[in-house]
């Protein structure tokens, strides 16, 4: 179980840092989005180009970042009746779920989408529309997509196990982290103190 947990770790911390960098997709679609409308209203012209861009990132901000969002229990659940349940029960509910719904899924479209992938690379799709793109980068993020999220549902489901031999803490909970305002009111506090502190050593 010890190796099973490091490598549990691991793919937390792959995890951790795709999903650090994937959330600045958003933005890019959005200064692209941006553009595009100016472009569109002061010189009357656009490009499918444009909008295809915005579709590409963000299927690569939700596909990509699938496996951080169920590293930080941020997906949709509906507790109303699991939530009534014991600890140790809902605990091995998300072990059934992980392993006869979330593993599986994730392996059929690994199944499925890497062929389509592959065969999309393969001829050099591009879009029908005028000035669009090619569509092997979109389509490549399905199999990378669903193999964080598989290997994160792998993640999730050795840490259940070792939640319910006494390992580990409950994994369920989730962590809330500082926010960038809540650090830096902190790190302006911690100045002051220390300002204060010398002043009055003085």
């Amino acid at each position: 179980m010890k190796a099973l947990l490091k490598f549990s770790r691991a793919v937390d911390w792959l995890n951790t840092q795709v999903g650090k960098y994937v959330i600045w997709l958003i933005l890019v679609s959005v200064l692209v989005s941006a553009v595009n409308a100016i472009v569109r209203k002061v010189f009357n012209t656009s490009s499918n180009a444009f909008l295809e861009i915005q579709w590409y990132l963000f299927a690569a901000s939700f596909l990509i970042a699938a496996g951080y969002t169920l590293l930080n229990h941020d997906h949709v659940k509906i507790d109303v009746v699991y939530g009534r349940f014991a600890k140790r029960t809902q605990t091995w509910i998300d072990v059934f779920g992980f392993t006869f719904f979330l593993i599986p899924m994730c392996l059929t479209f690994l199944w499925f989408g890497t062929p389509f992938f592959l065969q999309g690379y393969a001829s050099g799709e591009v879009s029908s529309n005028a000035g669009g793109l090619i569509r092997w980068p979109v389509y490549a993020m399905i199999p990378l997509g669903f193999s964080l999220l598989l290997l994160q549902g792998v993640s999730e489901l050795i840490k259940r196990i070792a939640f319910l031999q006494g390992l580990i803490e409950d994994p369920s909970i989730k962590k809330v982290e500082k926010t960038a305002e809540e650090e830096l009111a902190e790190a302006i506090l911690q100045q002051s103190e220390a300002k204060a502190a010398k002043n009055h050593a003085i």
